[in-house]
């Protein structure tokens, strides 16, 4: 039998595989002797990765997961336990020095300081951030953490005991205020004029009589004489235009008729001694602490 005539493209003079798509004729080349050897390279290799990692899946396993361990004996697993207990391993050797010394030594010392502020910055996320924002700058009903307005007060000892308690909580040791309804206590009248009082205060404006003889008789008591608060009974700066909830005049009266009052939570047995301590020096860090 005579063999079949080869096809040889006439540009280039190689042998086509007798394919052709629309006219263009496929060559019949060779792939490069240097891309071969990279390719059974990478086969041998492969091979001998799958018996030296963990890389055939079965049905049993070592507890987590299905599969062969390989004969290096490691798993994302191990790694993962050995990652964890070098982060330990780091921990303890500031926690100790931590754990004995005083807010003014740590504050001083670079090292401490900077472990307090990467511990408490973690903390925060994971307990405070739903509602003071990751950033410490909360929201209607959520204190900024990072002015200078501070209700029971922003030093550091302030702050902790804030933490550890929190505020209206179920500790024993909770600070707790509340502001009375006055819907139930002064006429509509009354209300008006001393929400008219509060929002002139707090632009600088002229103060109208009869709102500030009602708030003299009603507020002041806690809110003080000058309307800028007295954070031992837990009254809030009304001369400052730093808001809670919100600032514009109806929302004051709603406030003034029918208050609103949150919670904050107590941390103490929730997180651990240390752990409020580094918050607390993190939380006085992000700009509105107090010396």
């Amino acid at each position: 039998m005579r063999p079949e005539k080869k096809d040889i493209d006439e540009l280039s003079g190689i042998e086509t595989t007798g394919h052709s798509w629309d006219g263009i004729k496929e060559l019949n080349t060779p792939s490069p002797r240097w891309w071969l050897i990279i390719f059974i390279v990478s086969c041998v290799w492969a091979v001998g990765y799958w018996f030296y990692y963990p890389a055939w899946p079965t049905l049993t396993g070592n507890g987590e997961r299905g599969g062969t361990e390989g004969t290096a004996g490691w798993t994302q697993y191990k790694q993962l336990e050995e990652q964890q207990a070098e982060i330990v391993a780091r921990k303890a050797a500031y926690q100790s020095r931590f754990d004995a010394a005083d807010f003014s030594t740590i504050q001083n010392d670079e090292e401490l300081y900077a472990f307090a502020i990467a511990g408490g910055k973690s903390a925060f996320k994971d307990n405070c951030a739903t509602c003071h924002g990751t950033g410490g700058a909360g929201g209607p009903g959520y204190p900024n953490l990072n002015d200078d307005d501070w209700i029971w007060g922003g030093t550091i000892e302030d702050i902790q005991q804030t933490l550890q308690y929190g505020i209206r909580g179920n500790h024993d040791e909770t600070r707790f205020n509340e502001m009375p309804a006055y819907a139930d206590i002064l006429d509509a009248e009354d209300i008006e004029a001393v929400a008219d009082y509060v929002v002139a205060k707090a632009a600088g404006n002229a103060l109208p009589e009869r709102g500030a003889v009602v708030f003299e008789e009603n507020c002041a008591a806690c809110h003080g004489e000058d309307a800028k608060g007295l954070r031992e009974l837990g009254g809030p700066n009304l001369a400052d235009a730093i808001w809670l909830y919100a600032d514009d005049r109806n929302a004051i009266v709603s406030q003034i008729r029918k208050p609103k009052h949150g919670i904050m939570p107590a941390w103490e047995g929730r997180l651990s001694p240390s752990t409020i301590r580094q918050l607390t020096i993190y939380v006085h860090s992000l700009g509105g602490g107090e010396k």
